[in-house]
């Protein structure tokens, strides 16, 4: 960029500020304005290495970045780059992400009059914050429309051919093989590629290829809680107290971790294994389901008090037996728990989204059986392993005492719990994992508290014991 395109930038800039004095009507131009300013978001927006990306924990100040520079992209502003018309992609995770986190990103920082059009997935254009965008038009500052394309992951490779581009961002870490076909479009424009990501998955190929690699055109930054100026210190700190070693490695420091030994180490039987007791009517929540049937499958009962703390209460665990049989035997413990249905008589579940595949013997997928012998399943659960671990992990740990309790008898629970360990591909090992499976599908829903009991139960007695016996044995009185 010659110092005449510089000038005309600032001035341009300048020009903005003025007339959109109004933090809110022009969120753009008070981007890293003094004294909020996030040193390390502008040494990402410095630098001219074609291969960017920030490993940032959460609230870091990561994903804000890259929004930021598709939009200075879009509009043709990009006060460190050259400028012209664009064409880039922003890669999520899914589409519920893309919509939540970086499309909410994105028009945060575009006035409305800078949109041209706004093609949807889903939803309307004249409000494209409600729905799902396929790509958007964008004004920029030459007269003509810069193009930002919004991508999934979840759509699989095929979707990523075509196109030539000059940027990609990913939001979070892609699969390899989207990564490698994102390059590919970038060859014929000399494009750039940018990511940003909470590294939550272990050493996958991005450490390998991207963090460890010694290519001149590859550029990192980790940002971590206290770089985003924004953020309250003593908010950090008490956040900081409250969660294991390990889960601040990644989601405060966004550094990689390698995994070994138990996933579960915060798991105490001395203190989340309790005596079954009488569970309140109405704290019964749902039932969740690992649907195996050569393999086991797995089903337990969840309860949720006032408080919020979840109860496993009772657990179905076999194998080798067909759905006519687990429903019939499903059924006959919600009948001896006294397990709240609806006016039909069905009893509601959660389930892994396998379930909708048709078996192997009939036209009928596992899901539709189940619904026929009056157990309604829901497929909607959120199955990623690693938040889902970070998840789980949260409930044990609490805040000053756990928010899970395993009832004695749900022994196949207890079992997975004590003995689920990471393997040598920093992924879970896949044996004995059913139990701990739906334990995540059904935490991840975030279940809510029902309504507290009026008076101090045998229950809320029993419940007070055991926070004051982790009190003493953490805390030595």
């Amino acid at each position: 960029m010659d110092i005449d395109e510089k000038q005309l930038l600032t001035r341009l800039m300048r020009i903005e500020r003025r007339l959109d004095s109004a933090r809110e009507n022009n969120k753009l131009a008070h981007y890293n304005e003094p004294p909020y300013v996030h040193k390390k978001q502008m040494a990402f927006h410095k630098c001219r290495k074609r291969n960017r990306w920030v490993f940032g924990g959460n609230r870091s100040g990561k994903t804000e970045c890259g929004a930021a520079e598709v939009v200075w992209r879009a509009r043709g502003i990009h006060p460190y780059a050259s400028n012209k018309r664009t064409e880039g992609w922003v890669v999520s995770l899914t589409r519920e992400v893309q919509r939540d986190v970086a499309q909410r990103k994105i028009l945060s920082y575009l006035k409305k009059e800078w949109i041209a059009d706004a093609v949807m997935i889903s939803g309307k254009s004249s409000a494209p914050e409600c729905g799902v965008i396929d790509y958007l038009l964008i004004k920029n500052v030459f007269g003509t429309l810069s193009r930002i394309g919004f991508k999934s992951c979840e759509s699989g490779r095929e979707k990523f051919q075509g196109t030539g581009l000059d940027y990609v961002w990913f939001d979070e870490e892609p699969p390899e093989d989207i990564y490698d076909e994102c390059r590919m479009r970038l060859m014929d424009r000399r494009g750039e590629m940018f990511g940003t990501m909470t590294p939550l998955k272990g050493l996958t190929f991005v450490y390998n290829r991207i963090y460890m690699s010694d290519d001149p055109d590859v550029w990192c930054e980790f940002m971590e809680w206290a770089d985003n100026p924004y953020l309250d210190p003593d908010e950090i700190a008490g956040l900081s107290a409250n969660l294991p070693e390990d889960v601040l490695e990644s989601r405060r420091y966004g550094r990689f971790i390698r995994r070994s030994g138990l996933v579960y180490p915060e798991f105490d039987e001395s203190i989340h294994v309790i005596d079954p007791f009488p569970v309140p009517a109405d704290w019964q929540d749902i039932m969740s389901i690992d649907p195996g049937l050569h393999n086991p499958l797995a089903c337990h009962w969840y309860a949720v008090d006032g408080d919020g703390r979840v109860y496993v209460v009772a657990e179905h665990f076999a194998a080798g037996k067909d759905v006519d049989w687990h429903a019939e035997r499903i059924r006959e413990k919600c009948a001896s728990l006294g397990w709240r249905c609806d006016n039909s008589g069905r009893y509601r579940a959660l389930i892994d989204p396998a379930a909708n595949q048709r078996t192997l013997g009939g036209m009928r997928s596992v899901s539709a059986l189940f619904g026929d012998r009056g157990i309604l399943v829901s497929t909607n659960v959120n199955k990623d392993v690693y938040s889902g671990i970070n998840t789980v992990k949260s409930f044990l740990k609490g805040e000053g005492e756990p928010r899970l309790y395993i009832f004695r008898s749900c022994v196949n629970m207890i079992r997975e719990l004590k003995t689920y360990a990471w393997g040598d591909d920093d992924a879970p090992v896949k044996k004995d994992d059913h139990c701990v499976d739906e334990l995540r599908y059904y935490l991840m829903t975030a279940p809510k508290g029902k309504s507290a009991p009026e008076v101090r139960s045998a229950v809320r007695k029993d419940k007070d014991r055991l926070a004051a016996a982790l009190s003493r044995r953490r805390y030595g009185r």
